[in-house]
């Protein structure tokens, strides 16, 4: 959710710390502030709205500090305002705060505190928690260090936070528990935020933070320590990470270069895992755990949103060619149903920031049942890689806009490989379809950058229904998930309400919406359902609806019944979501823009859901 940066050294901070909240603006762009501490002087800037309207309410402010912390805020208690953005400052004036997270026991601890006598100038959790902190310190004569790990003994929820002491201005103190915060590494200096983005530019060496863990840094000293004030060697990493890929590169937005990177992306998630010519995938996640998933009595794919869609399309795949019974759960409702779990169940846990709460929770719960954790993830270090008995990272780099694109390509890919996989150690499936499965996996990023030279197209297509005020989006087999993928982009880029269905139960309820007023899309490339598309499109054009198809190259008869159509190369249709979603995307990305909305940062969403 929120996004979080840091920075104490020699630089001056404030440049330092608003560059990295302009990279950070994906997580959250309600409100945004600054604290800059410098030598006994803290001095809070914050504002309503993105980073860029702070950045100019404090042109010709002292910003002088070597010192500083900074929040990009996506509004949890609280509605977006300038007394409920972050920084907080503690009654004293003394301490400042930022603060991903949720902090759920907020209303006993403010009881208790306004019982005392203290007054909050917001609707915070953070100012909550900030002042329990410091009442603390007072009533215990403690160090602050001392103090915030009492306080978090008290606490229940997730939080990253960050805090600025007058009294200490060579110290920045933090602790995490269920949101991201890595530490970069300088010469005489250290920089902290929610993801590496802000980080790159400064230095590759980090430290990934753990729950429950605490951290004090100064300009030349990061000293980690539990909540028992017991120290904790920092495990430094590298990070594999080029400034260009978190840059726009050209391109108006970055949803747009994310959608046109995937030949790329495709590319590199295949690149040393797939030999179609000798027929070999190497996933050392997988091979050292060939075992228990071929021999999983169950697999369970937990994820949310996006995630969840490229779930679904794995369970048609898995069971298909796998011969495996496969579930695919909504995170959120997973951790809270009781489910039954056996020992010897796979849980496969599909995040893009390998950070979603929910999905967290989870796998953590799946795994005290007895169950195996496999994680499928982008982020490298993220809670779910650590979390998990075995993996596989997608490699789709960064993603910045908030629709996730091309990591759910690569999530799917990924998926596919362990499928293949699977299947050939089980010998579920022919040599002679494994084999033309690898062929096609192969050829799929050239197809892919073949399929994006009809972008124009698809661009003159989202103008022409740019007035449209709802649509239905259809697909038969693994094409339903990606009908419910396409409509969802909608939704989250054009604020259009959209609904996805299968086709088949088109006529169980859907069917009454159809006007000559209602765009109705097909996910429909050639596949075993195409007659039966067929009988579906015709009856939506018996009641005047407007068709928008998805077809493969050369289908003919589609294209002559639908109003527009958008082209994908033929493939195998086992893997023909990896194409036929592209064209949805594009169509959600270039309705928003003529729509003249930001797309890379739809209202009310955010990037990573690091809290409930």
């Amino acid at each position: 959710m929120c996004g979080i940066v840091a920075y104490i050294g020699p630089r001056e901070a404030y440049p330092v710390i608003m560059k990295g909240l302009k990279r950070l603006e994906y997580r959250g762009y309600d409100s945004a502030g600054v604290a800059l501490l410098d030598k006994h002087n803290l001095r809070v800037f914050k504002k309503q709205g993105r980073v860029a309207v702070l950045e100019e309410s404090i042109i010709g402010e002292d910003l002088h500090a070597h010192a500083g912390i900074g929040h990009t805020r996506w509004a949890t208690h609280g509605e977006p305002s300038d007394r409920n953005a972050h920084p907080h400052l503690s009654a004293s004036g003394r301490l400042a705060m930022i603060h991903n997270g949720i902090i759920e026991n907020y209303a006993q601890l403010k009881t208790e505190l306004t019982k005392k006598g203290y007054h909050f100038k917001s609707d915070t959790d953070t100012e909550v928690l900030l002042n329990f902190i410091e009442d603390i310190q007072e009533n215990n004569q403690c160090s602050l260090e001392e103090s915030l790990r009492i306080a978090l003994k008290r606490v229940t929820g997730a939080y990253v936070i960050v805090l600025l002491d007058r009294n200490h201005p060579d110290t920045l103190i933090a602790a995490r528990k269920g949101s991201p915060l890595v530490i970069g590494i300088g010469k005489g200096e250290h920089f902290l935020a929610s993801d590496a983005s802000p980080i790159i530019e400064y230095t590759k060496e980090v430290v990934y933070v753990n729950d429950y863990e605490l951290a004090i840094i100064k300009c030349d000293e990061l000293i980690l320590k539990n909540l028992g004030n017991e120290k904790i060697t920092p495990f430094v990493q590298k990070l594999d990470l080029e400034l260009t890929a978190i840059e726009k590169g050209g391109y108006d937005h970055f949803m747009l270069k994310e959608i046109f990177e995937q030949p790329d992306t495709i590319f590199d998630c295949l690149r040393g895992r797939l030999d179609a010519a000798k027929g070999t995938i190497t996933m050392a996640g997988v091979q050292n755990n060939l075992d228990k998933l071929s021999q999983a009595k169950r697999i369970i794919m937990v994820a949310c949103g996006t995630s969840w869609h490229a779930g679904l399309i794995a369970e048609y795949i898995f069971e298909e060619i796998c011969r495996i019974p496969v579930e695919v759960e909504y995170a959120s409702e997973f951790r809270y149903r009781n489910p039954v779990i056996h020992p010897g169940d796979v849980i496969i846990a599909i995040s893009q920031s390998g950070e979603t709460a929910d999905t967290i929770v989870a796998i953590e719960k799946a795994k005290e049942q007895g169950a195996f954790i496999f994680g499928v993830v982008n982020v490298v270090g993220s809670s779910i890689a650590r979390i998990s008995d075995a993996g596989a990272y997608t490699h789709a780099g960064p993603e910045i806009g908030v629709a996730s694109t091309k990591a759910f390509t690569a999530q799917l890919v990924v998926l596919i490989l362990i499928a293949l996989k699977i299947a050939h150690e089980k010998q579920t499936l022919s040599d002679e379809r494994y084999m033309m499965l690898l062929s096609e996996l192969h050829a799929i990023p050239e197809k892919v950058k073949e399929l994006l030279h009809s972008s124009r197209h698809i661009r003159k297509l989202a103008e022409k229904y740019k007035g449209v005020s709802d649509a239905l989006y259809l697909g038969r087999g693994n094409n339903f998930p990606v009908a419910l993928e396409g409509a969802l982009k909608l939704k989250e880029i054009s604020y259009i309400h959209a609904e996805g269905y299968p086709a088949a139960e088109m006529k169980h309820g859907p069917i009454a919406l159809v006007d000559e007023q209602l765009p109705v899309v097909f996910a429909a490339p050639k596949s075993v359902y195409h007659e039966k598309l067929i009988s579906n499109i015709q009856e939506i054009k018996a009641r005047k609806g407007m068709v928008l198809a998805v077809i493969s190259e050369g289908d003919d008869v589609i294209a002559k019944m639908a109003d527009d159509i958008m082209t994908v190369p033929l493939t195998d249709e086992l893997i023909s979501p990896l194409l036929s979603v592209i064209p949805l995307q594009l169509f959600a990305c270039y309705l928003g823009m003529a729509k003249g909305f930001d797309v890379d940062k739809p209202r009310n969403l955010a990037k990573s859901v690091t809290v409930e």
